[in-house]
């Protein structure tokens, strides 16, 4: 063992220390409390010691949520993974991200903070390369399946928009609802029903769009119920992560 390697891994030790401490900050004293001096004198450590991981408290959330992003990845793979027809497949993975959203919600309210100009704009270069390479993984799993959907005659012959394209659309319904729904107020239950099963109707509405076979009914709240229940049932081995009709 060279002393370059112990110094390496005693690096990302003390970065991986950081991290922890900093989520836990955020969790205790709100994310907007967070600072760097406290991190360090939580961790024992002087603040010089601090800025040589992170130059700055964006770099440092910019990195915090990076690592998050990471816990979807197993989920992803999961359902890109399964062996269930491409359109499911998809719907999997709307669930995966729900799933983590439900047993992390600030991991999601961390990266909407950071996806903001005064953080991302303010971080370095090198962070946010960082974070964009390890989104990577996710997005190669999604648009794998927009892929293999065009191979197996899933998608109408001819389909126009490119499968990283084509996969931005639920993206964006996700990422929506998630930011609609996390907001206190924002929606009203008693109009719209579970926000999460309208979110999974309009997924099912815009990939009915595409012609994405087979053609479901997201009009059928017993249907939808039943392939989401079964989805994290045979996918995830997990519980719905909204509640679904008897």
């Amino acid at each position: 063992m060279s002393t370059v390697d112990r110094k390496q891994r005693e690096f990302a030790r003390r970065e991986d220390r950081f991290l922890d401490c900093a989520q836990a900050l955020i969790q205790r004293d709100g994310l907007l409390n967070l600072q760097m001096a406290k991190i360090a004198e939580e961790c024992e450590y002087a603040i010089g010691t601090l800025y040589k991981h992170f130059a700055s408290k964006e770099d440092l959330l910019v990195a915090l949520s990076t690592r998050n992003c990471m816990d979807r990845v197993e989920l992803f793979e999961r359902a890109a993974r399964w062996s269930g027809p491409t359109r499911e497949r998809i719907v999997a993975i709307a669930l995966a991200d729900l799933i983590v959203l439900r047993e992390q919600p600030e991991h999601f309210r961390l990266a909407q903070f950071v996806w903001t100009d005064v953080v991302w704009g303010a971080a370095s270069e090198g962070s946010r390369q960082r974070a964009l390479e390890a989104c990577e993984p996710l997005a190669r799993l999604v648009d794998g399946i927009a892929a293999q959907a065009r191979r197996d005659g899933d998608l109408p012959p001819g389909f126009a928009l490119p499968d990283e394209c084509l996969t931005i659309g639920p993206w964006i319904l996700c990422l929506g609802m998630h930011t609609l729904a996390q907001q206190q107020g924002l929606l009203d239950p008693s109009g719209i029903g579970d926000p999460y099963r309208l979110l999974f109707k309009h997924l099912h509405y815009l990939l009915n769009g595409y012609g994405w076979r087979p053609l479901f009914d997201p009009g059928d709240d017993a249907a939808l119920d039943r392939m989401t229940g079964r989805l994290c049932r045979d996918v995830f081995d997990a519980p719905c992560p909204y509640p679904v009709r008897p």
